[in-house]
Formats: structure tokens, sequence, C-alpha cells
């Protein structure tokens, strides 16, 4: 009988992760810019294509995958896609412009107040992101660390982590450099920023001076990244 439900529930969990991939139409509003030449990445997938000049785009989903949303001219955005998302066939983000200003306002730092100062812990806590969050949660007890492996609920999830990095470096080289340094500097075409954006966040040496803020290391390695993208996409 154990065999039987341990059998069972691995089928649901292949079934689970063996999804298709599903083309579904997306819609990107903004109401004070255009909705055009829009970045939308699949973050799982590695798949990118361009919104048209009614914000209106086209992409391969499966459910729970990870799309980002970048343009020059707009504020970065990111979206989970849900089952309901593939189920209806279509999906809209709405996307402010990032050319607002904003009202002077008075901030307080209380950077310095935390668990330490106030004695509760001896050292500061480790931070856990959202990834690794889950992560944890499903490795920590031993069974649930044997199950979710056996299950490939670790790898996914593993995964996952990694997609959250690469998320958090795109975030990290957005408006990090004016888009003279890509045109003039690096030669890169301004239409394709987007696309080399998610070429250099695979190097782990830049997610490691990114993730450092190390800007003389970040730039130099973006010239040497620049120079291998420019050789993949004229071989093509």
């Amino acid at each position: 009988m154990k065999k039987s439900s341990l059998l069972f529930f691995l089928l649901i969990a292949t079934c689970s992760f063996a999804q298709k991939a599903t083309k579904i139409n997306g819609k990107i509003v903004v109401s004070d810019a255009k909705p055009s030449g829009v970045h939308v990445i699949n973050l799982n997938t590695e798949q990118e294509v361009l919104s048209d000049e009614m914000g209106n785009f086209l992409i391969e989903v499966h459910a729970d995958d990870l799309l980002v949303f970048s343009a020059s001219h707009l504020d970065y955005m990111r979206k989970i896609i849900e089952q309901e998302d593939i189920d209806k066939g279509i999906f809209t983000v709405a996307m402010t412009s990032n050319s607002t200003m904003l009202e002077e306002v008075e901030i307080t730092n209380y950077s310095r107040i935390n668990a330490v100062s106030l004695g509760i812990l001896s050292k500061p806590a480790k931070k856990y992101t959202v990834a690794e969050r889950r992560l944890y949660g499903a490795t920590s007890s031993p069974l649930d660390g044997l199950l979710n492996k056996i299950s490939g609920r670790t790898d996914m999830l593993n995964n996952d982590i990694e997609t959250e990095k690469k998320e958090f470096a795109l975030v990290s080289l957005d408006g990090l450099y004016p888009e003279t340094f890509y045109t003039q500097t690096l030669k890169i075409p301004k239409e394709e920023i987007g696309g080399f954006h998610y070429y250099i966040v695979e190097d782990f040496k830049l997610k490691e001076a990114l993730k450092g803020d190390n800007s003389f290391l970040v730039t130099f390695i973006m010239i040497k990244l620049a120079s291998d993208y420019k050789a993949i996409r004229d071989a093509k």
C-alpha cells in the first residue's frame, strides 16, 4: 500500500513538471507613454519578444513562469504567470513611465535600529529571498527533503533560485549606465540593449561584481561580454 501511494505521488509530480508551453497574448498598458518596444523576457524559458506599437505581444509560457518587462522609458516590471492567465489566453500588464517626478519628501534614517542594536539577536539574521525561503521550507525536515528530492521539486526550486539571481542582476543593470554607453562605447544597437542584458546576466563573474557593487569591475566585464555577444550575433 505504501509503495502504491509513493508511486501515485511520483506520477502526479512528474505530470505537473511536464507541462507543455502555451502561447498566450499579452498587452502592455501605459497611461502616459508609448507601450511599444518593451522587452518581454521569460526567465524560465529564456524566450524574449518585443511589444508592438499597441503594446501587444505573443509569448510561450508555463504556469508559474516569471516574465520581466523592461524599456528605457518605462519602470521595470515583473509578473508570474498564473494558470488563470493561461486558461484565458490573454493578460494585461500596467506599466508606468520612469519620467514621472516625485514630490520632495523628508526621510528619517532608521537603518541603525535593528534586532542586534536592540539586543534581540547577537548577530544579524540570515536574509532569505523568496525562492530561498521556498527551498528551505521544502528541505527543512528529512522526510520533506527526501520526498521533494524524489519528486524533482528540489531541483525545480534550485532552478527558481538561479532565475531569481538573473532577475536581481537585470534590476541592478537597469539604469546603471546611460544609453550612450551601450550604443557608443559597447557598439550595441539601442534595440538590442534588453537582449544584451539578458545575455550577460548568465555570466557568474558579472553577477558577483554587481552583487559586490564594484562598478569598475562591472564595466570591465561588460566590455569583454559585449565583444563575445557581437561575435555570436554576427555568426548567426
